[in-house]
């Protein structure tokens, strides 16, 4: 055995040793029901054609690989971005296991959530109990200053009600009567974490700014001159809400990030262990309701979040992940607009040197077609970031995308002459993506950590780009909004450009005639 003590072996050196080797072998002989060899092949290779793409597309009962998760996830997402908050999940704990170790394995920190743990008997006679015991133990034993409240696939089927279930909470003493404990109902089996973050940021906004559930007084009307600012469920979160602080101080206006989770996934090892990290004050979540005007970074993130805050009297406005130069005028415009303050020098400055890295390097990108896929906001950012770079985003897939998204989409296609034979696919998975590989290639392919079995299956490479990010690290600390963050996305485009290129100059005499080491 080649492991031990001594000499401890990571599983992916591990698992090439021959006795390893030899007991996958028989574990795929004995228990896999193998096929013929040549039968596979056969198959795999009819599933790369035009016919099979044809049937591939047509199928209605089936999702294989969706670019999406459930709507707890953005919940808990949404939650952690207030003080010294608690997500609490009424279902089980295997769902919350789920949720935390995704967020954890993405941003390299510790997630904290919990659930009301309900079992095979709480599906049966409901989760009163699970509540009322669950709010209890949460309250004493993490301290929080809110219990944020979601649901998942088994409370929504079984139809229990969160509002009651916590009024009766609060009526057993399980949390004091005046505690703050907003809820939404985000059933796993519709939308995704997109939804659920809206739904969750919404109930705790309803909680603050209308007292649902009678935790709170409702707020007289008397506006102020600061911006509120949704992230939306973002993957960058940490160094886009900074960039986005970074903006707005240096333009002097008065602001509340709502949901500001940017420090509660970038804590430092100090010696302080820190359960609950910055994050947007309660009174300033109740404040916000006298905001000027409320921006939404993604729009589909806020479907129902920014018609509720339109509703409280004030100015909403969406963009759409904005990278790159124009996204990021037309931001930076709104808020000068809004603000009544100017743009400062130094923003200036910053467009600048982005239109001068693009044109820079603007022969290595014009002209190349890339396929991309995720969430909707970010698929439209990234697309339009490519069209300002010469480049073709030829196929847009998002599996929360809808009609609505498809029809943005297609109008940002027919503005620009590199958009001519680009198309947006909603709903679709990433099975939908390999054909779409195999029958028109690309490239290059932009997306999570899962299109790595993409890239390893067509032979596309992959530019990671969004969430989750599993086997890259750090990411999420660079921005990707703004000018800054359009120059970091503009490297990351290029460094994968260049690397293939040498990974096909690299033999002397051979492929590499020119001993070239100029890009």
């Amino acid at each position: 055995m080649a492991q031990s003590a001594e000499h401890v072996l990571d599983h992916v050196e591990l698992f090439r040793g021959p006795e390893y080797q030899q007991m996958l072998a028989n574990k795929k002989k004995m228990f896999e029901n193998p096929r013929d060899p040549a039968e596979v092949e056969r198959i795999r290779e009819w599933a790369k054609t035009p016919e099979y793409r044809e049937k591939n597309f047509a199928r209605e009962a089936l999702t294989v690989n969706p670019a999406k998760a459930c709507q707890p996830l953005g919940a808990v997402f949404a939650s952690v971005g207030f003080e010294a908050t608690l997500p609490f999940v009424h279902g089980s704990q295997g769902c919350v296991a789920y949720y935390r170790s995704h967020l954890s394995r993405h941003f390299k920190e510790p997630s904290s959530c919990v659930s009301s743990s309900m079992t095979e008997d709480a599906a049966v006679f409901g989760g009163l109990n699970n509540m009322i015991d669950g709010l209890a133990n949460s309250y004493n034993m993490y301290k929080p200053k809110m219990i944020a409240v979601s649901t998942t696939c088994m409370a929504e089927v079984i139809g229990d009600d969160l509002n009651a279930f916590i009024k009766t909470s609060k009526e057993k003493g399980s949390v004091p009567a005046d505690f703050d404990v907003p809820f939404a109902h985000t059933p796993a089996f519709v939308g995704s974490h997109v939804t659920g973050y809206d739904n969750a940021l919404k109930g705790i906004l309803e909680h603050f700014w209308d007292g649902k559930a009678g935790t709170a007084a409702k707020l007289e009307r008397a506006p102020n001159k600061k911006i509120n600012l949704i992230g939306g469920f973002d993957g960058y979160t940490v160094g886009n809400i900074r960039e986005i602080k970074r903006i707005f101080e240096l333009m002097g206006i008065q602001y509340t990030i709502l949901a500001d989770n940017s420090d509660v996934f970038d804590t430092p090892t100090d010696g302080e262990f820190r359960m609950y990290d910055g994050g947007t004050t309660l009174e300033d979540a109740a404040k916000a309701v006298h905001a000027k005007a409320t921006i939404s970074m993604q729009q589909w993130c806020t479907e129902k979040t920014l018609p509720f805050i339109a509703d409280h009297g004030q100015e909403v406005v969406a963009f759409n992940y904005p990278v790159g130069v124009s996204a990021t005028d037309e931001f930076l415009m709104a808020l000068s607009r809004i603000s009544g303050k100017d743009i400062p020098e130094e923003l200036t400055r910053e467009r600048g040197r982005l239109v001068d890295a693009m044109a820079d390097s603007s022969a290595h990108i014009h002209g190349k077609k890339f396929a991309i896929y995720g969430d909707p906001d970010l698929c439209y950012g990234l697309a339009a970031f490519l069209l300002e770079l010469g480049a073709e985003p030829i196929h847009v897939l998002s599996t929360n995308g809808n009609k609505a998204w498809e029809e943005k989409m297609q109008a940002l296609f027919g503005s620009s002459p590199f958009g001519q034979n680009c198309h947006a696919y909603p709903g679709r998975d990433l099975w939908h993506m390999r054909s779409l590989l195999f029958t028109e290639p690309v490239d290059f392919l932009i997306g999570n950590t899962y299109g790595k079995y993409l890239e390893r299956d067509t032979g596309t490479p992959l530019i990671r780009i969004g969430f989750p990010i599993f086997d890259r690290h750090h990411h999420h600390r660079s921005p990707v909004w703004g000018y800054q963050g359009g120059m970091n996305v503009l490297v990351k485009i290029l460094d994968k450009i260049f690397d293939e290129i040498d990974k096909k100059t690299n033999i002397a005499g051979k492929t590499d005639y020119s001993f070239d080491i100029i890009r």
